[in-house]
């Protein structure tokens, strides 16, 4: 079949322009509209790629995490390597699982350090940061609060991020579930896929040594 374009740049340029225009509306959100809390304040969905009841699945696949560590004896120590973006699950000195992980990002970067497990908590929620929803909708307004400094906007209503699994180690920093964009974006936590969390989080006591390199 063959197709006949106009001559005229400018008749051209007008029958292209829709069509590049919703090819620009698919193109990747960036952080501000990635759906990291677009759970938040909205049912308990169990999501088909899970990541908790809360977080949408990482964006890039993990062909990463594992775990071994069942059947493993001898005290548990974590090691977390921000260069590349991983947590080290060791018992007895020997690996037993990995873990791919979001660290804090270069405004809020984790510490690097030596420290212990101080606070395990469940089903943890943040007390200082979250989002705003609009009350009679439930779209989202803001997905980047922080409440010591953002107000609530008339007729939103605010909901803490929630933090399944939280594992606590140096004052408001811990590891926990949370979204993955394929690179350190946190506020200093350690984020990970949900199913690794939760077997982190089982596997550790207050005490247990987190080694942040």
């Amino acid at each position: 079949m063959n197709i006949k374009f106009p001559k005229s740049p400018t008749l051209l340029l007008a029958l292209l322009l829709p069509g590049l225009v919703a090819l620009n509306s698919c193109a990747p959100s960036g952080p501000s509209r990635s759906g990291y809390m677009a759970g938040v304040g909205g049912p308990v969905v169990q999501r088909q790629v899970s990541n908790g009841p809360h977080h949408p699945a990482p964006a890039i696949p993990d062909d990463i995490s594992y775990w071994d560590g069942d059947g493993a004896v001898g005290s548990p120590m974590i090691k977390i390597n921000r260069g590349q973006q991983k947590a080290f699950f060791y018992k007895g000195g020997v690996l037993v699982g990995v873990s791919k992980i979001s660290s804090g990002s270069e405004d809020h970067a984790t510490p690097p350090g030596r420290y212990k497990i101080i606070q395990k908590s469940k089903d943890h929620k943040s007390s200082i940061y979250g989002v705003f929803k609009d009350k009679a909708t439930g779209q989202m307004i803001n997905d980047n609060v922080d409440i010591r400094v953002d107000k609530i906007p008339p007729g939103a209503v605010y909901y803490a991020a929630p933090m399944p699994n939280f594992m606590r180690f140096s004052g408001g920093i811990g590891m926990h579930t949370g979204y993955l964009p394929g690179y350190a974006a946190s506020h200093g936590c350690i984020r990970m896929p949900h199913h690794m969390s939760e077997k982190y989080f089982e596997n550790v006591e207050v005490g247990t040594p987190v080694i942040v390199e």
